[in-house]
């Protein structure tokens, strides 16, 4: 019995020929093998984006960091104004007040 190289094997079935196999068992086998191989891509995958960062996520990323800063330091002017308006507020009403109490 001889393997197919990897890019073959969505191919070619390896197992067809086998004299002790069925022809059902080579299928199997075969299903197993196309398995195997995708299993292996996926590992070869999943190292190369562990070793090395995908820099498209990555300039992606940092128009989305500078993004939620400029809405973070939107937000605390907003929140800085609200609550000087309020203090304003307050104490234009006690000034308000005061000069009531002064008739």
């Amino acid at each position: 019995m001889t393997t197919a190289p990897s890019s073959q094997i969505f191919d070619i079935n390896p197992y067809d020929d086998h004299p002790s196999l069925t022809q059902a068992e080579a299928d199997v086998l075969w299903e197993y093998a196309k398995l195997n191989q995708h299993i292996k891509n996926l590992v070869v995958q999943t190292r190369q984006l562990s070793d090395t960062p995908d820099e498209t996520m990555l300039k992606r990323l940092r128009v989305l960091e500078r993004k939620m800063g400029l809405v973070l330091t939107l937000f605390k002017a907003s929140v800085w104004g609200v609550v000087n308006e309020q203090t304003f507020a307050g104490n234009t009403q006690d000034s308000i007040d005061d000069i009531t109490v002064m008739r």
